[in-house]
């Protein structure tokens, strides 16, 4: 009786396991691919293949299941036990597990009837149809070379203050992969800042050249995989009466010349916003990090005088950067971890959308950053120099955009704290002129 019973229990237990289906593509991963992949991974954007159809994944497998294994895509690098990011689109557990069973059962394409509904994307902009797009003259970039940082100015006309809602930086779609960033800065009509530089025309900024400098403020930025900012309702940027837009373009040439005309695309707030949106970065420009030094620590602070709400937050550092981390110090003291990145990587520059994070008037914003200047850094042009604050990638930075929100009226001069020192460095050593 017990023998009958055992073989029972084995049988059963048996049918049930085998029971439980294999992943296909319609009905276990397509919508996984909707969800995480197909933002890039679609016709037009900034991957190199679409993951749309099956036709298109099918030849993918083995690449997807080794990047999910690896954790290289979707590209996120976010430590997942510090902080909650709106955007978050690294894959869940069930997802990895999702992927990995289908390409090891052989990718099967399953029933078309259970695949979801395609997913509706934007065409041309991520952000919708904008209300009004700046667009550069074409550039020619050269198949070889190294090009110095780019500028060109576009003067808006507006004649009255704009609240944007949305922006996005777009490089035309043929210059795509020369593009390795544009940064998008409005600069006030009487700014000394590139006083001589025709509408339209360019300035090529080489290395050793100091940054322009963002101070009247930084509209949006575009590295691949990038979306166009959208701010929540009731929250939009200014953008004076008058005011230029500058491009900071860098290229990197990929052996073919192509003709570039990036733009800018900008959607308005339908009123007034309740809260302005303002662009903080979070800098230390005294960076001297000691030859072959694989672990050096830069910081960086700022003290708000009033509240605020953390909107965004975006570490930028060159080939050096190993990890960032950012944290807000409260008036009682006590620490709140807001972001931690434990393998930095440059070539995957992501902002990670906090949601609305309160912070109380006297909140110490800290930054602080780790380089690995040693040989054993693969991407380190030299281990042999020391290295400063630069525009070049072969150079150094150390910050972080922020995105915060505070009441339209209020005075933005006095948003900081001016006894509070701004950032510091843990390096004595030799120093170089600054640049």
């Amino acid at each position: 009786m017990r023998t009958t019973y055992f073989l029972f229990f084995f049988f059963i237990t048996g049918f049930l396991f085998a029971a439980e289906p294999s992943p296909t593509f319609h009905r276990d991963v397509e919508p996984i691919l909707q969800r995480k992949c197909q933002s890039c991974h679609r016709p037009g954007e900034a991957a190199p293949f679409a993951l749309v159809s099956y036709d298109q994944a099918r030849p993918w497998a083995k690449a997807i299941r080794n990047s999910v294994i690896q954790r290289k895509m979707p590209p996120w690098h976010a430590d997942p036990h510090v902080g909650k990011f709106v955007n978050d689109r690294s894959l869940s557990e069930a997802e990895s597990k999702a992927l990995i069973a289908w390409v090891d059962g052989g990718a099967p394409r399953g029933d078309a009837q259970d695949a979801p509904k395609p997913a509706v994307w934007p065409q041309g902009w991520t952000i919708g149809q904008p209300d009004a797009v700046f667009e550069m003259p074409g550039y020619d970039v050269p198949a070889t070379g190294i090009i110095g940082y780019q500028w060109v100015k576009l003067p808006t006309g507006f004649t009255e203050d704009k609240w944007v809602q949305a922006v996005e930086c777009r490089p035309a779609d043929s210059a795509r992969p020369m593009v390795h960033h544009i940064a998008a800065v409005w600069r006030r009509p009487d700014s000394p800042s590139m006083k001589g530089l025709a509408q339209g025309t360019f300035a090529a900024k080489g290395p050793g050249a100091g940054e322009l400098g963002m101070s009247d403020g930084l509209l949006a930025d575009y590295v691949p995989g990038m979306p166009g900012l959208i701010f929540p309702a009731g929250k939009a940027m200014l953008l004076p009466a008058g005011a230029d837009i500058l491009l900071q373009i860098h290229y990197t040439p990929t052996g073919k010349a192509v003709k570039d005309r990036s733009k800018v695309g900008l959607i308005f707030a339908k009123e007034p916003p309740a809260e302005a949106v303002l662009n903080l970065a979070v800098v230390n420009g005294r960076i001297r990090i000691p030859p072959g030094d694989p672990h050096h620590r830069v910081d960086a602070a700022v003290t708000f005088n009033k509240p605020v709400k953390l909107l965004a937050l975006n570490p930028h550092m060159h080939l050096r950067g190993k990890s960032f981390t950012v944290r807000a110090t409260l008036p009682d003291n006590t620490t709140q971890r807001l972001l931690n990145v434990p393998r930095y990587d440059f070539n995957w520059q992501t902002t990670y959308e906090t949601g609305e994070v309160a912070l109380p008037e006297g909140t110490r914003l800290e930054a602080s950053a780790w380089f690995d200047n040693s040989p054993n850094n693969p991407w380190n042009p030299d281990p042999k120099a020391e290295v400063i604050f630069g525009d070049q990638t072969t150079d150094e930075m150390m910050v972080v955009f922020t995105h915060i929100a505070v009441p339209h009226s209020f005075d933005r001069r006095k948003l900081l704290r001016r006894n509070a020192p701004a950032t510091s460095s843990s390096y004595d050593g030799p120093s170089k002129p600054t640049r």
